[in-house]
Order: C-alpha cells, then structure tokens, then sequence
C-alpha cells in the first residue's frame, strides 16, 4: 500500500508544490511539513523527491528560488510561485480534477 501512496504522490508532487507556494514564499522543509498536516499525516513528501521536483519547476520557470533565514536561524532556500507558476497550477488543477473525475466514474460503474 505504501508504494502505491508513492507512486500517486509522485504524479501530484508539482501540483501539491505549487498550491503549497500559492500561499506565499517557503522553503523546502516548511512545503513538505504544509502538505503532511493538511493532509493529516496521509502525505509524506521525502527530501529525495521534493528538491529534484523543486529544481525541476524552477528550471520551468514555475518558481523562483532565493536565500533566506529560517525561524531557527539557519539559511535555506525559500520558493516563491511565479506569473508563469500560477498558470501552470490552474493547469494541473485542471487535470487533476480531470483525472479524479474520470476514475470516479469508473468506480461508480456497475
């Protein structure tokens, strides 16, 4: 079961990412610990899959990244959404939606 939570959780990384970053600018450790909370501990974003996705999305031009200081006092990179990041979104919002919807109506099938 836990393998399949992975696989889903890859396919939705950058859409869990950029909703996370539409709330403001974070760093890494401050998007996965958004995601496992309001996701009630069901969703747990490793380091090994979130900077990759990261450095992905920035190459994108979907973020941007800058150096910061962290509530403990220690420096990170804080990822902000761009222009280009808030229509890529509402894209995959769109998908998702899409998707969810079409495997509904595969379970709903009698």
């Amino acid at each position: 079961m836990a393998k399949s939570q992975s696989d889903v959780l890859q396919g939705t990384l950058a859409l869990l990412a950029l909703k996370t970053l539409a709330r403001g600018s974070m760093h890494g450790y401050g998007i996965t610990r958004h995601i496992q909370l309001v996701s009630e501990d069901i969703l747990r974003v490793e380091e090994g899959s979130l900077y990759p996705a990261l450095h992905r999305m920035e190459q994108e031009g979907w973020i941007s990244a800058e150096w910061g200081i962290t509530e403990n006092n220690r420096r990170a990179r804080y990822y902000q959404l761009t222009a280009k990041g808030c229509k890529q979104l509402a894209e995959e919002e769109k998908n998702w939606a899409r998707l969810t919807q079409a495997v509904a109506h595969v379970l709903q099938f009698v």
